[in-house]
């Protein structure tokens, strides 16, 4: 298995507040990319919000592969997404990224 820091960025179609911007941040925090090398020396933050409501959720998965890497932090930010109270409809995904790879060889 390889770990991969993915960025998936989205889009808070409607207003946000940021006691549940904060909500968001502690259920991603588990998946922190601060754990891996890149994640620390970057100073990636698991969960980055602009003004505009576009934010970047940064997150380390590992994985067999890049495309199984991206599909679960696609299923683990949909879910910090739901479980902190936003509908589907509340917020759009994009494409996840791989943002680094860190891997034992």
């Amino acid at each position: 298995m390889t770990t991969y820091v993915i960025t998936v960025p989205g889009t808070f179609l409607r207003g946000v507040p940021d006691s549940l911007c904060s909500d968001i941040g502690r259920r991603l925090r588990p998946q922190d990319p601060r754990n891996t090398d890149l994640g620390e020396s970057e100073a990636l933050s698991v969960l980055t919000v602009e003004e505009d409501g576009m934010f970047a959720a940064r997150v380390e998965v590992e994985a067999a592969d890049r495309s199984q890497a991206e599909a679960e932090a696609v299923r683990l930010v949909s879910r910090a997404l739901r479980d902190s109270g936003l509908a589907e409809e509340d917020s759009a995904l994009g494409a996840a990224v791989v943002t680094g790879i860190e891997s034992e060889f």
